[in-house]
């Protein structure tokens, strides 16, 4: 044996050397021939030897001893050919670059072999598909037809004596030609080389060649390949790995050459079958990495062969039982599919115990005890990761077979609406998946992959994703198991892990697969927040959940998640029994339902916890749906019978209670919910109730006998469990709150009816608001016992008087009081201020809408009650004197230069009551409301009773009694910020529904003063915005203006005067300044800008409504005087604030002051005191110039215009001389003087008033106009 392999070598080297296949291997020829290598040099061959010099030169130093050998063996070769007779041999013949090498085989003495052309070998080694393919066919044609020609040979002895060049004696390739012989072992030994294609291309040639020629058989083949590709001690790991993988490759050749098949029906005792087996089996075992291509490849044969030789020849091959048998203590999960594929064509129970159950079946293979007992195998199928091992795929077709899938799925989907259901019949197969799944996924997943290492983790989520296309919605829950959800919500919580982007893909493939199918997406919602105690958002950092509910676009699949919910809120067993140990907190992307605020937040539990996120998450279903109002209100009532059921009764005996007269079931879980869920059931109550009341649409079903009324449901709902002896409250209330919810009740169900009987129109929205905010006024009194008695008392009593029956006889007994009883406005107000402290957001929203139905009937008191809850310090001052505030509004103007000190009071220093409200009095003072106050009344208490007083009192007693029972809560100074911005939320509405009313002016003066008084916004910069976006929202902008003849004009004057005053005003510094921090002095710096703005804006407003009264100038003369001293202090003092861009503006909107103040404008911009003042000016003087005198008047304002010019050319004389005889010595400022002259010009040049104003110039005059302005007077002067 020894000596036969070192020749079959010895031949292999002569030939190819190596298995680089891509270059042309030399061969023996006859004396005298050539033989050209590739690009290589022509060897000569003498005699049969090359020469040794040119052999060494062209030949590396390792191949040498290769090539030596090679010559000596073909020496030997001609020196036994020269003592016979010899037919030619092979021959390889070049005949230029492109001649094709041919290899003609001996023959008779009269004929020869046709040619066979080696250069296809190089063809097969191509990277394009399209020339291996076409080589192939060229090798097996030339081939097939070298075949057939030495088939028909006589005497092939003679052709074979002494030509055997690539043959041994014993090869097994006796019947064929030389060349085929030599195609066959080059094949063989290219399907081991590693270069690029070559595999491939060999591969697919020997496949093609043994399919195509019978003379080559397959155990010789067999034998040729192992003798061929023998692995050796002294092979290194490449070499090795490539002998065994052309191993591999020439065994799939055969197999997919159908040779097989054809030996079994041709004779079905043949041993070829078993041999092949037991090769591939042998191969297999020797690298694990070549265990799974072998098992593919017995399965192609598996694929051909019948069922009787599957048992026969297959399973008792040799060496193939005893693979089975070792199969499961080792772990191969190929001979398990090798298994499973045998057993689907044939049944082999017996024949593989150990490795599939006997009798076989489904239930069996995927019980609990069989899938443990095949564990090693499953879990060892990872080697082969990233791809899934085929194994797989085979398992999840037997445990979810189509046909029977798609039946269970329609019919889940149908029946997933029916409600309170305990479940459908299902089918045996059905029971049986369904058990299998269960099974499957607990041992399998559960068991053996997700606690074992980071590869089969992986594996895990490949399986998953096997599955789930597959998978019926009822398995959903099976398969997302509480251990699958906490592994994937630890994986996505980690970016950093290495298992971060294979999660990241199955989530996304799940969510693909859900993404059309809304009972698959109630149950991975479900599923996710059942097993993550409704955390999966915030523990994974993702929006998944979130952006899942939002994608319900039918009311069937918001029903079908709102039902599941209620479902997930009663299951006991909800609770995760591993939880993650992830951050149990919420986030920003946490879902719908994020618990912010609850007082239990840090002491539920997790199952609180998920039942908070159910409750919150069950309203919420809605915010990104749009259904047509009748599916709207069917899924709201669904909704609201849930949160009422389970937020405000509990069942007295055992947890389920049928209503007779609802004709419906109501359950509560088994546990007793708690208060803290039983609030925020109350809670998303409201906020629906409230949601509805805002959107809702004009009550066109007024008459209708069931309109679709959330509210007036509700309270029938309500009213129904109470009324159920099994039902209680889930608090006991005392007997105070007992009557208000009854009175509520009844009040309720009144104005119902009235509002039925009333139609459409103003009243009917007023009797709607009242009656939803009885309906949450009911629910704040069970949310918080003892605390709204008094104004549900009162709010009854409003609205009988507002809305008083005929048949009502309480009504008339109140109206017998007379002038004693209080306005109902009055009263009305009153409530709804008591109210704001301690509501709800969705109660305050109903408080608006009450207030914006009845503002316009609020009297003045009502008001100014209102107005004063904001003007509320937040900082009192320090040594606060009674009556302090009660000074003359002009007394407190006297000091504004001297005393006011707006750095002091925002930078928090104390200050002096002299200097708290200074501001404030300034911008608006009693003049203001001098129509709505008397005129002994202060501005703090005016139009105030000890009644009044005292419940205005009341409201911010409120609020620093509700936060000093709250531990660790706000500061009584930030509630009394946070009342005050939900009163100005009422005022808002106020000044939107009295637009153009005098009551304006009442509210702004008010805001104004508020706003400058630094010690009401003190601290709070969202207080002061909001007022300042009220007052420019709702005043400034607002296109309707207070028109109101009663308001007299000198209330405006002095309005007027104020803020004049107080855009003027300097910022001062004071000592204490210097000591403060940049940032402070910085936010001084910028509220003073504000309070100017402020003063700056109301300044423009006070004219605008004054312009718009049409006053005559002799009535407007006050006006004038106000803006004229302005002026004055403009031009005669430095120290002056007023900007000239506000002077400017006011002579913009308001022509009529500039023509009248236009001479004085004059003076005093030539008598100004500095040149900055006076170049600054000159935008005023052509601004009024341009109001004035038009650039291209027309005939109709020509005279008038011309008019007012001639009337002020003496003035205008004056300030150019002065203008040019004080030239600014700064070029920007002197530029500016040319400009303005340049304007002056033009006009006077279009009114033809050139000559006059020229006369008006004195000789000096005239002299300076042409040495300072040039070229500008120069073109003035020459049109004279």
């Amino acid at each position: 044996m020894g000596s036969k392999k070192r020749s079959t070598k010895s031949e292999a080297e002569v030939l190819e050397g190596q298995t680089d296949l891509a270059t042309v291997d030399a061969v023996a020829v006859p004396s005298g021939k050539k033989i050209k290598m590739g690009n290589k040099s022509d060897v000569e061959m003498g005699d049969g030897v090359a020469s040794s010099s040119s052999v060494v030169d062209s030949i590396k130093p390792m191949e040498r001893k290769k090539k030596r050998k090679q010559l000596d063996k073909e020496k030997r070769r001609s020196n036994l050919e020269n003592g016979e007779p010899q037919p030619k041999q092979l021959i390889v013949e070049s005949k230029g670059n492109d001649a094709p090498e041919a290899v003609p085989v001996a023959s008779s003495s009269s004929s020869c072999l046709p040619e066979f052309h080696i250069n296809v070998f190089k063809d097969l080694a191509s990277a394009d598909s399209l020339v291996r393919e076409a080589a192939v066919e060229t090798m097996v044609t030339e081939l097939q037809e070298v075949q057939e020609a030495y088939g028909r040979l006589e005497n092939k002895d003679l052709v074979e004596g002494g030509l055997k060049l690539e043959a041994q004696k014993d090869d097994g390739l006796d019947n064929c030609a030389s060349s085929l012989r030599y195609a066959v072992r080059r094949l063989i030994r290219g399907v081991s080389s590693s270069r690029e294609c070559v595999r491939q291309g060999f591969a697919l040639g020997l496949t093609a060649l043994v399919a195509t020629i019978p003379s080559v058989k397959v155990d010789s083949l067999l034998k040729l390949t192992v003798n061929l590709l023998e692995v050796s001690s002294s092979m290194k790991g490449q070499e090795v790995r490539d002998c065994l993988l052309g191993r591999l490759f020439a065994y799939g050749a055969i197999a997919r050459s159908g040779r097989l098949t054809k030996e079994w029906f041709s004779d079905k005792d043949t041993h070829i079958i078993k041999e092949f087996m037991s090769a591939l089996i042998s191969l297999a075992s020797k690298k694990r990495y070549l265990q799974e291509p072998s098992v593919s490849i017995i399965l192609e044969i598996v694929e051909k062969l019948p069922a009787e030789a599957l048992l026969g020849h297959i399973l008792e091959a040799p060496g193939v039982p005893q693979w089975f048998e070792e199969a499961v203590d080792v772990g191969n999960p190929d001979a398990l599919l090798l298994a499973l594929k045998i057993h689907e064509k044939t049944s082999i129970d017996g024949k593989v115990s150990k490795l599939l159950p006997s009798p076989f079946s489904p239930s069996k293979l995927f019980s609990a005890d069989y899938l443990s007992s095949i564990s090693n195998c499953l879990k060892e199928s990872t080697f082969c990761q990233p791809r899934v091992h085929s194994l797989w795929p085979v398992l999840v077709n037997i445990l979810l077979p189509d046909t029977v899938l798609q039946a269970e799925d329609a019919a889940s989907a149908s029946n997933s609406l029916k409600k309170h259901k305990k479940g459908r019949k299902s089918s045996s197969s059905e029971e049986e998946i369904a058990n299998n799944v269960q099974s499957f996924c607990d041992v399998v997943i559960e068991r053996s992959l997700l606690l074992s290492s980071h590869d089969r983790k992986h594996l895990a989520f490949d399986i998953l994703l096997l599955l789930v296309p597959r998978l019926p919605s009822s398995f959903i829950p099976v398969v997302l198991s509480s251990k699958v959800v906490q592994c994937l919500m630890d994986i996505l919580s980690t970016k950093d892990s290495w298992l971060y982007k294979v999660a990241q893909h199955f989530l996304k493939e799940l969510l693909d697969w859900v993404r059309n199918d809304d009972v698959r997406r109630v149950a991975v919602i479900v599923a996710f927040q059942k097993h993550s105690s409704g955390k999966f958002d915030c523990i994974t950092k993702t929006k998944t959940v979130k952006d899942l509910m939002a994608e319900f676009k039918t009311e069937t699949g918001c029903m079908l998640f709102v039902q599941n919910l209620i479902n997930l809120f009663l299951d006991e067993g909800h609770a995760s029994e591993e939880p993650s140990d992830q951050s149990q907190t919420t986030d920003e992307n946490s879902e719908m339902g994020s618990i912010e605020d609850k007082d239990s937040v840090g002491i539920m539990g997790n199952g609180d916890f998920l039942k908070g996120w159910v409750i919150e998450s069950v309203s919420s279903v809605l915010k990104h749906l749009k259904l047509d109002p009748e599916a709207k209100f069917r899924v709201q009532r669904e909704i609201l019978k849930f949160l009422s059921v389970q937020g405000l009764f509990s069942a007295s005996l055992g947890n389920e209670v049928t209503s007779f007269e609802l004709q419906e079931k109501f359950r509560w879980p088994k546990a007793t919910t708690s208060t803290a869920l039983c609030k925020m059931c109350i809670e998303q109550l409201q906020s629906l109730l409230a949601s509805v009341q805002k959107v809702e649409e004009p009550r066109s079903l007024a008459n209708a006998l069931e309109p679709n009324d959330l509210g007036s449901y509700f309270m029938r709902f309500f009213s129904t469990l109470r009324n159920i002896p099994s039902v209680s409250l889930f608090r006991t209330l005392s007997d105070e709150d007992k009557q208000s919810v009854t009175k509520l009740l009844e009040m309720e169900s009144k104005l119902y009816k009235e509002e039925r009987n009333c139609g459409l129109g103003n009243d009917a929205n007023k009797l709607h608001a009242l009656r939803y905010l009885l309906i949450l006024l009911l629910l704040q009194v069970l949310l918080q016992p003892g605390e709204f008695c008094d104004a549900a008392s009162e709010l009854i009593i409003c609205c009988k008087k507002a809305f008083a029956a005929s048949d009502d006889p309480d009504s008339s007994g109140d109206e017998s009081n007379g002038d004693a009883a209080p306005e109902l406005m009055d009263v009305l107000v009153d409530t709804l201020l008591s109210l704001l402290p301690q509501s709800s957001a969705p109660m305050r929203s109903a408080i608006e809408q009450v207030f914006r139905y009845f503002c316009g009937d609020v009297t003045n008191d009502g008001l100014l009650r209102m107005l004063r809850i904001i003007k509320k310090d937040l900082k009192p001052a320090r040594h606060q004197e009674a009556g302090s505030e009660d000074d003359d509004d002009d007394d407190d103007l006297l000091g504004i230069e001297e005393d006011e000190d707006i750095d002091e009071a925002e930078t928090g220093e104390t200050a002096d009551s002299d200097e708290q409200s200074e501001d404030s009095e300034a911008v608006v003072g009693g003049e203001g409301d001098d129509k709505d106050l008397p005129e002994d009344s202060d501005e703090s208490d005016g139009g105030m009773d000890d009644d009044a007083m005292f419940r205005m009192d009341t409201y911010i007693a409120q609020i620093f009694k509700e936060k000093k029972n709250q531990a660790g809560g706000e500061t009584a100074q930030s509630q009394l910020v946070l009342f005050k911005l939900r009163v100005l939320s009422l005022l808002e509405i106020y000044l939107h529904e009295n637009r153009g009313k005098p009551e304006v002016l009442t509210v702004y003066s008010h805001l104004a003063q508020a706003f400058v008084n630094p010690h009401t916004t003190e601290g709070s910069e969202q207080l002061e915005q909001r007022i300042w976006g009220i007052i420019q929202r709702k005043v400034f902008k607002e296109k309707k203006l207070p028109k109101d003849d009663s308001m007299p004009l000198s209330t405006l004057e002095s309005l007027l005067e104020k803020n004049l005053k107080l855009a003027s005003k300097p910022f001062k510094r004071k000592k204490s300044a210097s000591t403060l921090s940049k940032k402070k002095l910085t936010a001084s710096l910028n509220r003073y800008k504000m309070v100017v703005s402020l003063a700056q804006n109301s300044t423009y407003w006070v004219l605008k409504i004054i312009e718009a009264r049409n006053f005559s100038d002799a009535e407007l003369q006050g006006v004038f005087g106000l803006l004229q001293a302005i002026l004055e202090g403009y031009f005669g003092s430095k120290k002056s604030q007023v900007k000239s861009g506000f002077l400017k503006e006011i002579f913009k909107r308001n022509p009529r002051i500039g023509h009248q103040l236009f001479g004085f404008l004059l003076e005093n911009c030539g008598n100004a005191k500095s040149d900055f003042r006076r170049v600054e000016a000159l935008d005023l003087v052509i601004e009024v110039l341009k109001s004035q005198v038009p650039m291209n008047p027309n005939e109709s304002n020509r005279e008038a215009a011309k008019k007012f010019l001639k009337s002020h050319l003496q003035n205008l004389g004056r300030l150019i001389e002065t203008l040019v005889t004080k030239m600014p010595e700064k070029k920007s400022r002197k530029t500016e003087v040319h400009k303005c002259c340049d304007k002056i010009f033009q006009m006077i040049t279009s009114l033809d008033l050139t000559k006059t104003f020229l006369k008006c110039l004195g000789p000096d005059a005239l002299s300076a106009c042409e040495s300072q302005l040039g070229p500008v007077f120069l073109k003035l002067k020459n049109l004279n």
